[in-house]
């Protein structure tokens, strides 16, 4: 259903209603240049000049439904500093990193990224909706080097195959939701038929921004590949509009888990007051806030990367005054391809000089002791029998 306020920015970018309410026109007429989007949008100098740097070096393109919630009064609009390249990024920081999660090194063949023992990427395409300004994986959007192959889903899923310890794929890009369902289900189906994967992951932004993708025929297909999770990327509460919650709720009230990924971004979202209002909305639509990602080091990103120790402070002010279902993980992708670790404020003080027990500490600083457990060994006798009798004496390792 088109709301009235879609209709006003449906006209105001010469769209009908039909039109506007359809992804693939979105697509179609995203603003890709300086021109197009100083039409919607009175463009900074700053901006301008972010724009010309980018030609050439990285992607630009903002769906009209997403730049409609650009506030054209306020360059510091986190909708526009998302969206709209600024100068910096033509500028090196200590520790970019071209390839900064060490991907390229981890590609067995052409579409799928094999860091982890049990989960593996699938690469769909390198096409996105809109191309995050803080995006970690620009070298392959603006290498265009297209959508999945039908040679290149076979390689893929003869690797996965051959790799019987994988149980886990996450089908991501660019955005895999740029595709036709006809494709996204041939892609689906594909990894369905690999006995060993037990659990799928699509990895979009198309709920944030362009949530019109999202309906029920798509949420039926994602449905019919369970157990599949959508991850989603909201970074701010400026994002959460009710086309976005509908698309969200169109995927849970499907039986579609959805979780979200926000990045930390200095400026943006760097407000223990901005991530509270934003991951508490998220639970009122039945989203998981999942991960809070410390910044990659890609190129260009270091004007909108925060210090570790800002993540950890906006953790401890949002424990104890939001709900534990509000905080996610604070993550940190290593530099180089270590994968991820988390991070959280230190709550351990240290042990009891009488040997009694740990003395912790509250979000208030309040120190508490907690004793130590009168036994050490934390055998489960039962282990052994309850695995042998499962996997009929086979190992998990030997499995794979």
């Amino acid at each position: 259903m088109v709301t009235p306020a879609a209709r006003l920015e449906a006209a105001r970018f010469g769209a009908t209603e039909a039109e506007w309410a359809d992804w693939r026109w979105q697509l179609r007429h995203a603003l890709t240049g300086a021109e197009e989007l100083s039409r919607h949008v009175p463009l900074t100098d700053a901006e301008r000049r972010g724009l010309a740097l980018a030609d050439g070096q990285a992607r630009v393109a903002v769906t009209p439904y997403y730049a409609s919630l650009i506030d054209p009064a306020h360059p510091s609009c986190p909708v526009r500093i998302q969206a709209i390249p600024a100068p910096e990024e033509a500028e090196r920081s200590a520790g970019d990193l071209r390839d900064p999660l060490g991907e390229d090194v981890r590609r067995p063949v052409r579409a799928i990224v094999h860091r982890y023992p049990d989960r593996a990427l699938l690469l769909a395409t390198d096409r996105c909706a809109v191309y995050c300004r803080h995006c970690t994986r620009r070298r392959l959007t603006l290498a265009g080097e297209g959508a999945l192959s039908r040679s290149d889903l076979a390689d893929a899923i003869a690797y996965l195959r051959a790799h019987r310890g994988i149980r886990e794929v996450i089908v991501s890009g660019g955005d895999p939701l740029v595709l036709d369902d006809a494709r996204i289900d041939e892609i689906l189906s594909a990894l369905r038929g690999v006995p060993h994967v037990r659990i799928l992951r699509v990895a979009t932004r198309a709920p944030v921004v362009c949530p019109m993708r999202v309906d029920a025929s798509l949420a039926a297909l994602f449905r019919r590949h369970a157990p599949l999770f959508v991850l989603t990327h909201f970074n701010h509460p400026k994002e959460c509009t009710d086309a976005a919650r509908a698309a969200c709720e169109t995927l849970v009230d499907a039986g579609v888990p959805v979780e979200n990924q926000t990045v930390l971004l200095r400026g943006v979202n760097s407000s223990a007051r901005i991530l509270q209002d934003l991951f508490e909305r998220m639970l009122e639509w039945r989203v998981r806030p999942y991960y809070l990602h410390q910044g990659d080091v890609a190129l260009g990103t270091g004007h909108l990367r925060t210090p570790l120790d800002a993540g950890i402070a906006i953790l401890e002010a949002l424990r104890g005054t939001t709900s534990g279902l509000a905080i996610p993980h604070l993550a940190v992708d290593l530099p180089g391809g270590g994968g991820k670790v988390t991070l959280q404020p230190g709550y351990v003080v240290g042990p009891d000089g009488a040997g009694r027990g740990t003395w912790l500490r509250n979000s208030r600083g309040e120190r508490y002791l907690y004793p130590d457990a009168p036994g050490r060994d934390c055998t489960c006798p039962y282990e052994a029998v309850y695995y042998a009798s499962r996997d009929g004496g086979t190992s998990t390792e030997e499995s794979a």
